[in-house]
């Protein structure tokens, strides 16, 4: 299957796209299994501790073990995924994430419909049933993938942005007030500022008239945040001053540039 066919692509209110590729059924097992240690791990831990209940009635303690065993085993999917934006320690570590596939924000019924119908498609072992149906379906769906209308992509490289493709003017105006940029930093999300770095980077792309819209409603939207003092803001244009904002979070932030790397706007938002 040609590989732009089986791309996700996801287009902000903002007018920027993305386009991310579905994992495949490999990587996903191999997520899996790093799960599946830290749930191994987690009940034994936790049936270690129950085994005291087994001392007064044997039949009470291990219902009550075997309780906490599926309680644990579909819990940890739904937690993590509601609490790490779409992922779990083991889609972490190979850079997997759950995304809505209309690329809308991921909903708590998702989370949960796609965690519980995980017992099926682990029927009859190894995730026998979810591997065939991810092999064919074209976005490498299992059963409770599409039951929640949920996939699993790949997240792109994490890079450090060039800063100088942003434009040649060196001399930023909001950085003469260094607590109020400090303030802005701290308010300005890592989905707002990866959206004002793609449209920066790709502004040469949009239509004058939707290149003007674009950059004023981006403008509005980081006035709001902070209150810069009038002669800061003189001449500055709607795309200048996203530009300034881009350029003071991004420099600012070096050490922790992988919270601001672009991330799909279909992510958890818990």
């Amino acid at each position: 299957m040609d590989r732009a066919e089986n791309t996700l692509p996801i287009r902000t209110p903002e007018g920027v796209e993305f386009s991310l590729v579905p994992a495949g059924p490999a990587i996903r097992f191999a997520a899996w299994l790093i799960d599946t240690g830290c749930i191994l791990v987690a009940t034994s831990t936790v049936a270690g501790l129950l085994k005291v209940t087994a001392l007064f009635s044997l039949d009470f303690g291990m219902a009550l073990i075997t309780l906490a065993s599926f309680l644990i085993a579909v819990g940890y999917g739904i937690c993590c995924e509601w609490f790490l934006r779409g992922q779990t320690l083991g889609k972490r570590l190979l850079r997997l994430r759950v995304v809505d596939e209309q690329g809308l924000y991921l909903q708590f019924s998702q989370v949960v419909i796609r965690n519980l119908l995980r017992v099926v498609d682990l029927v009859p072992a190894f995730y026998l049933v979810g591997g065939v149906s991810a092999l064919f379906t074209r976005r490498n769906q299992r059963l409770g993938d599409i039951a929640a209308s949920t996939i699993v992509v790949i997240m792109p490289e994490l890079y450090i942005p060039d800063l100088e493709k942003l434009g040649e003017e060196k001399y930023n105006s909001l950085r003469e007030y260094p607590q109020l940029a400090a303030r802005l930093r701290q308010k300005v999300s890592a989905d707002q500022a990866a959206l004002a770095l793609q449209a920066l980077l790709r502004r040469d792309e949009l239509d004058p008239q939707a290149r003007v819209e674009l950059f004023r409603e981006m403008s509005e939207q980081f006035a709001s945040l902070v209150k810069f003092p009038q002669e800061a803001l003189e001449g500055l244009a709607a795309e200048r001053y996203v530009q300034n904002v881009v350029e003071i979070v991004y420099r600012q932030r070096k050490p922790s540039l992988r919270s601001l790397a672009p991330r799909p706007p279909g992510v958890v938002q818990g």
